[in-house]
């Protein structure tokens, strides 16, 4: 900064350090919410960072009740550090809530930075070898709390559930299909049951299946030196068995149907495979999960929400 600067900006009015405020009291958070933040994510299993368009809150206490307010832009240059890097970690994460703390001595004891985010990765098709562009909604958020970070990741797994009463239900409809068509005979010939089986008389109801959603948020070092973001990803739909697809041929979506017709469950049912394979995770210190079935019977959606069940960890609310 040239003298001349130097001179203007002491001339210029700084209100945040003149007089008093209004009225004093100590506030939970005050910050910014909604930056837009270019990140590229290191990822335990990737090669290359993971490259997203993050929406970004920053935010600290207010512990001193007499002053006017906090530094907003030593917050914004400080979370701004992390677009110029290559392979942004959780560590990363953690040295700008201590940045937070450290730009605000006297003022905070509390920071809170958090990043919302599209994560697009590559999935391949079922049977094709075909791949496309899936988007799964992600989010870091890390606390400095007591001294030290905390650090939270969340992520959301969109796959299809095939509810196990109503696939019960339409077998038993084609049963009686089946005897009205070939009870009288007392005997069938295979070509006559193949041909029966492949009309739409013979599959005479469908179960009824919707697109659902895992929301999973999981406690992790804050130190970690990688993201784990594709091995939650992995682990969730791997439990499920049933994820939606993107690029799709005849034999990718008879698989598809397979798979559902191997995995008929209901919320609860999804919501306990998940929590056995977050059990499993070493990096899953604790987590909190919810699956949500969008209905096509019902104009409601059927709701599962479980925990690890660590002592003071995650609450189902």
């Amino acid at each position: 900064m040239s003298v001349r600067e130097a001179d203007l900006n002491r001339l210029m009015p700084d209100v945040a350090e003149a007089g008093q405020p209004v009225q004093s009291g100590a506030l939970d958070w005050v910050g910014m919410n909604g930056i837009s933040l270019p990140l590229k994510l290191k990822d335990a299993q990737s090669v290359a960072s993971l490259v997203v368009q993050a929406k970004m809150g920053s935010f600290v206490s207010l512990d001193d009740p007499e002053a006017k307010g906090i530094h907003m832009s030593r917050l914004y240059l400080a979370q701004e550090t992390l677009a110029a890097q290559t392979a942004v970690t959780p560590q990363d994460f953690s040295a700008v809530l201590g940045r937070f703390i450290e730009s605000h001595e006297g003022l905070s004891e509390r920071a809170h930075l958090t990043a919302d985010f599209d994560l697009v990765t590559l999935r391949p098709s079922l049977k094709s070898g075909n791949q496309g562009h899936k988007a799964y909604r992600a989010a870091v958020r890390c606390v400095w709390h007591d001294g030290g970070p905390e650090m939270e990741l969340e992520v959301n797994v969109a796959y299809s559930s095939t509810c196990p009463c109503s696939a019960a239900l339409s077998r038993q409809l084609i049963q009686d299909g089946f005897r009205d068509q070939f009870g009288a005979d007392g005997h069938v010939r295979v070509e006559d049951v193949m041909a029966f089986l492949g009309s739409e008389s013979g599959i005479s109801a469908t179960p009824h299946s919707q697109r659902s959603n895992a929301c999973v948020k999981i406690k992790v070092d804050p130190n970690l030196s990688a993201f784990p973001f594709l091995s939650m990803i992995d682990a969730i739909e791997a439990s499920l068995n049933t994820p939606v697809q993107t690029a799709v041929k005849r034999e990718d979506e008879q698989e598809f149907a397979r798979l559902n017709a191997a995995n008929l469950m209901f919320c609860e049912d999804a919501a306990r495979r998940v929590t056995a394979i977050l059990n499993q995770q070493p990096w899953a210190r604790d987590f909190w999960l919810r699956v949500d079935h969008y209905e096509s019977l019902h104009a409601h959606d059927a709701v599962a929400i479980n925990s690890k069940g660590v002592a003071g960890g995650y609450t189902a609310f």
